[in-house]
């Protein structure tokens, strides 16, 4: 699990390190910097998977991506820690209003030894992947000279190196949902490949399939999945969930309604419905198959108050198996929240700033007041 996020100089965000727990749920005003925090968490995982070129063209350039443009902003700076490991990246302009890696350091801590290696790369960088390689096969090394010493046998060496964590692979499984778009050309209702079941993509788009492997290969979460969205939506009796007879290779949303023969499909869903379906999907998968780090934005839209409570429920058992952050500007949902769990994001007329809530210090509101009332308050902050 992460417990620190820093970044520096990415959008509205000067100088800011959050602290994170298991689930974290951040509210603020429009334009405070909520939204710029989950997508530099976005954008640092596909630029330490190398992929930042195209992502920096289409977010327009490197002016737009540096907090007040280039001339202030020299670079910018991401960095997480996790329990095992920190990893740390620093990206500069360059020509063609694109961002390249300037520094990189990336530390591992042996929980076994408490001893922490680290190894720092600059002039261009050679993103995760070659400092990973570099320290796994220094300890490899390591561990072949203990077995050869007689320090440890063959098996508890590689056991051992086989649990040496990855850093890549952590960021790599952090997954930014987007659900809000339920038009009759969105993803979440198209046709997709039958055996596009790796994981539940970030737009929904092979939710079908997605759901038709869970049917077959993990019953009890499906079950849990169809048991939330008939609380949810009433008229709901099952998915349809069958291969294409044009083509089976393929799939889509189909669902039955109770007593009814008709037919159903994704179009046949009110939007809220169809967000709160990919959301059920998302959070009642197995927790083996969850992503590291789930951030969601707004994913109370469009949902009734019934189905609000019965989001804010699923985001807490899922927080169980996964790390969470979710922004949201619901009341309804926050309501649902310990204050300790809750991060506030204000702008100061220069930039984003972000701090988490302690309850000592709401001790006495609490006393005559829900959460989502001190934030309608202000007592939080996070308002206009």
């Amino acid at each position: 699990m992460l417990k620190r996020i820093s970044v520096q100089g990415f959008k509205s965000i000067d100088r800011q390190t959050v602290e994170l727990g298991a689930l974290n749920v951040l509210i603020g005003a429009n334009g405070s910097g909520k939204s710029n925090l989950l997508g530099a968490l976005s954008f640092f995982r596909i630029s330490t998977l190398g992929n930042r070129g195209d992502l920096v063209k289409r977010l327009g350039g490197a002016e737009r991506l540096l907090y007040h443009g280039k001339k202030i902003t020299k670079a910018c700076f991401f960095a997480c820690e996790e329990e095992t490991f920190a990893y740390e990246q620093t990206l500069i302009p360059v020509a063609g209003d694109h961002l390249a890696v300037a520094k990189e350091k990336l530390s591992i801590l042996d929980s076994a030894t408490g001893t922490e290696t680290e190894i720092e790369q600059s002039e261009g960088g050679v993103d995760i992947d070659g400092l990973e390689d570099e320290l796994r096969r220094d300890k490899q090394q390591q561990l072949e000279e203990f077995v050869v010493q007689g320090e440890m046998t063959r098996e508890e060496a590689d056991e051992e190196f086989d649990s040496y964590p990855s850093a890549k692979q952590h960021i790599e499984g952090w997954r930014m949902y987007h659900l809000h778009d339920t038009s009759a050309t969105s993803a979440i209702k198209s046709t997709c490949n039958i055996d596009d079941n790796r994981a539940l993509r970030e737009d929904a788009s092979n939710i079908a399939a997605y759901l038709y492997w869970l049917k077959t290969k993990e019953p009890g979460a499906y079950r849990r999945i169809v048991s939330i969205v008939r609380l949810a939506i009433p008229y709901f009796e099952d998915f349809v969930l069958e291969p294409m007879r044009r083509n089976e290779q393929t799939i889509k949303l189909e669902w039955k309604q109770r007593n009814s023969e008709a037919y159903f499909d994704a179009d046949s869903m009110s939007d809220g419905s169809l967000r709160f379906v990919g959301l059920a999907t998302l959070l009642n998968q197995p927790g083996w198959a969850m992503p590291s780090l789930i951030i969601i934005d707004e994913p109370e839209l469009g949902l009734h108050p019934l189905a609000i409570r019965l989001l804010a429920e699923m985001l807490d058992a899922a927080s169980k198996h996964t790390q969470i952050l979710v922004a949201t500007q619901s009341v309804t949902l926050l309501d649902n929240f310990p204050v300790e769990q809750i991060i506030v994001a204000d702008h100061d007329g220069r930039g984003s700033q972000f701090r988490r809530l302690r309850p000592e210090d709401y001790a006495t509101w609490l006393e005559n007041f829900s959460v989502g009332e001190l934030w309608e308050k202000n007592v939080f902050g996070g308002r206009p």
